[in-house]
């Protein structure tokens, strides 16, 4: 009785079978795919450990049902230790549940001893049949260019050697060729060349300046009129145009040590540390320097930003000032530096004690003005929260760099106002 249910068995029932003969103490935990499987005794067996529900399943060419208990793979974890801590030996195994992997090899018979040599009779007829196709003499065959009259290959030959000598007269002509020589030489040992000015395709009205450096094209620059006029009677060089509108091109180039970050700067309170500096275009539509390029400079916690102007833009892309450099321009009155009010200066003859600087007491701001004498007072500027604390706190900025800040443009409007009222009283009295 028990060997008719053993040949019942099929797939990984006989698998089940056979281990279990080998390993009849053992739970067989079968894992299939996403699962994993107990069947028959051990089935009943772990459920009781593991309060699992046991099924009832039917298997390929099995008539009758099975126990089965199953759990996702993901759940051993959680089951196994349970069933080794009950006193279980538990071996995991893989499941072949098609029973034609379970077959053992079928004996070749006579009839399949027959075919094969019958296929090979046809091979080896194949190979002599071959074999003999390969021996047969090649017939030649006259080409039509072979047919061609004897003129005809003439002409041919005759056009073949002059066009040999033409690509022989050019290679000739390549290798004389000089190279151009440099319109100028740069403090960098780059070598300018092709610099022209060129009249606008689609304006004829503007003209551009451009050359090359080391091979590659400049930007077109936009020329003034009357530099225009004295290139075309030559009395601009193109070296004098580069100095116009490529100053930065011709600069000596500054180390590639004074772009690494960190940087420090001499500030009022003591050393200012730039962590980060670079450019970006400004892209919230929101702000009115939408569309433009702009220095970040980051200092600590202390972030600042200020629209690039033309010049400096050029010269940080070529170069030629540091970021440091660019920082105490652009941020140095926001940063309180001395060097940054260094610049404002009054005109001269200009009395500095004229300069005043005050509270308002209408509006309580602080307020520069300069009394120039006879010539008048100008009116009141209000200080920038910047510029008072340089002036007052940090004591990096002086009253009459102030004034000159404030007042400049209104003070040489009124000395020329003074002067020409004095050249035209003059002039009616002569």
């Amino acid at each position: 009785m028990v060997k008719k249910n053993a040949e019942k068995d099929v797939g990984f029932v006989r698998q089940f079978n056979e281990l279990k003969k080998k390993h009849p103490d053992a739970v067989l935990l079968f894992r299939k795919g996403d699962f994993y499987e107990m069947y028959k005794e051990d089935a009943l067996k772990a459920s009781v450990i593991l309060a699992l529900k046991v099924s009832d399943k039917i298997l390929p060419l099995e008539k009758d049902p099975i126990k089965l208990l199953t759990f996702p793979r993901h759940e051993l974890d959680k089951h196994l230790p349970k069933l080794i801590r009950s006193g279980q030996r538990v071996a995991i195994c893989e499941a072949i549940d098609r029973p034609e992997l379970m077959k053992k090899p079928r004996e070749k018979t006579g009839e399949d001893l027959k075919e094969t040599n019958t296929s090979n009779k046809n091979t080896m007829a194949k190979k002599k049949k071959e074999q003999a196709v390969q021996e047969e003499p090649t017939k030649t065959v006259k080409t039509a260019a072979e047919e061609k009259p004897a003129k005809e290959k003439k002409t041919e030959a005759k056009a073949e050697v002059k066009s040999e000598q033409q690509a022989e007269q050019k290679a000739e002509a390549k290798q004389e060729r000089k190279p151009r020589e440099p319109q100028m030489i740069t403090a960098n040992g780059e070598k300018v060349s092709h610099g022209h000015a060129f009249q606008s395709t689609t304006n004829p009205a503007d003209w551009y300046f451009t050359a090359k450096m080391d091979g590659v094209q400049l930007k077109p620059q936009k020329m003034d009129a009357a530099d225009l006029a004295a290139y075309q009677k030559k009395e601009l060089t193109v070296p004098q145009l580069m100095e116009e509108y490529y100053p930065t091109k011709l600069m000596p180039k500054v180390s590639e040590e004074a772009f690494q970050m960190p940087k420090q700067l001499s500030g009022p309170d003591g050393a200012i540390t730039i962590d980060k500096f670079n450019v970006y275009k400004e892209k919230d539509e929101q702000r009115p320097d939408y569309g433009k390029y702009k220095f970040y400079v980051q200092m600590g916690d202390t972030k600042m930003s200020a629209v690039a102007s033309r010049e400096d833009l050029n010269a940080y892309f070529d170069r030629v000032v540091s970021p440091t450099q660019l920082v105490e321009k652009n941020f140095g009155e926001r940063l309180h530096l001395q060097s940054a009010y260094e610049k404002y200066q009054l005109p001269e003859g200009v009395d500095p004690k004229g300069v005043r600087v005050a509270k308002d007491h209408s509006d309580n701001k602080w307020k520069v003005s300069m009394d120039l004498g006879d010539k008048g007072k100008t009116s009141k500027h209000e200080l920038s929260f910047d510029d008072g604390y340089s002036l007052f706190k940090a004591k990096t900025a002086t009253r009459e760099q102030i004034a000159a800040k404030y007042l400049n443009t209104e003070i040489t409007g009124m000395l020329s106002a003074v002067t020409n009222k004095l050249e035209k009283s003059a002039s009616m009295k002569m």
